[in-house]
């Protein structure tokens, strides 16, 4: 049994991780930002500190007493205004969470970055992940990374959105010709990873890329959505790069327009691995795309 330093808890990935690490017997402490308490409603086994991963004062306190900590805060969209922006969320808070694991003497860390993450990457969000990967590497812990490519499950930012406007929309506007291939991967399998990794030796000072079992192009996946949700013949309208982009420039920075230049950036480029290394460490069997939007979907 392990007592596990959680942050970024409050997300759908991050309540799905608690769970599983409870499952494996493990004590969770969750960092919890004022404000997002409410995010953890239902989780009354847990417990709870106060504090931001940018307030590097914050965190000796906060994660004294745990023997492992498991680093998930990460942003996709960047609110300049609000402080909110990739260098400060994925460089800055692992610099913070780092240096407080080597103060109050934790070891093992499991860090949550992001399939793409390299240092020559087109979009800023996989290169300050992999900043934040250099960072981890060099950090003298005993570490292990994760890099899944989309994460899906309740409430997720993609197949949600994705199926409400399969289900509520005549035409589903696709960005580009929709060939994208992706390896979108549920959220549980991610965190069953990261929980069995904890007692894991094998997994020490090793990064793993993580994916469902095949890749899929976003055209098959919203007409895969449509099966399930009994909309077979989904009518698309594709709009190009170019006219999308110049909208972008202008209104990303309003929080209706529904994508940044630098998602876009990422939407031009295949998202897909073999995960193979993935599921063979930590006994996990891959959950089919089909399969896993059923699941979410059909109640």
């Amino acid at each position: 049994m392990h007592r596990v330093f959680v942050t970024g808890g409050t997300g759908f990935v991050g309540r799905t991780l608690i769970q599983a690490l409870r499952a494996e017997g493990h004590v969770v402490r969750c960092l919890v930002r004022r404000g997002s308490e409410h995010d953890l409603r239902g989780f009354e086994a847990i417990e709870r500190v106060e504090g931001d991963v940018l307030a590097r004062a914050s965190l000796d306190e906060a994660m004294s007493g745990c023997d492992a900590v498991v680093h998930l805060v990460g942003i996709i969209r960047e609110h300049p205004a609000r402080g909110i922006t990739f260098e400060r969320l994925h460089v800055d808070a692992t610099l913070n969470v780092l240096a407080a694991a080597t103060t109050v003497g934790v070891r093992r860390l499991l860090h949550m970055s992001a399939l793409g993450a390299r240092p020559d990457a087109r979009a800023r969000y996989h290169r300050t992940k992999w900043r934040a990967e250099e960072a981890v590497r060099s950090s003298g812990l005993d570490w292990t990374i994760f890099r899944p490519s989309i994460i899906y499950g309740p409430d997720d930012g993609f197949v949600t959105t994705l199926a409400r406007a399969v289900r509520r929309l005549p035409v589903v506007p696709v960005i580009g010709a929709g060939n994208t291939r992706l390896q979108p991967v549920p959220a549980q399998t991610v965190a069953e990873g990261f929980a069995r990794a904890l007692d894991q030796a094998a997994s020490l000072g090793q990064t793993y890329e993580v994916g469902g079992p095949e890749p899929h192009t976003l055209n098959e996946i919203i007409d895969l959505l449509g099966e399930i949700l009994k909309r077979r013949k989904v009518r698309k309208v594709h709009v190009p790069f170019p006219l999308v982009r110049r909208l972008a420039r202008v209104l990303q920075g309003l929080p209706f327009f529904p994508v940044t230049t630098d998602q876009l950036r990422m939407l031009e480029e295949d998202n897909v691995c073999d995960p193979t290394p993935f599921y063979r460490t930590f006994g996990l069997s891959p959950v089919p795309l089909a399969k896993g939007l059923e699941r979410m979907l059909v109640p």
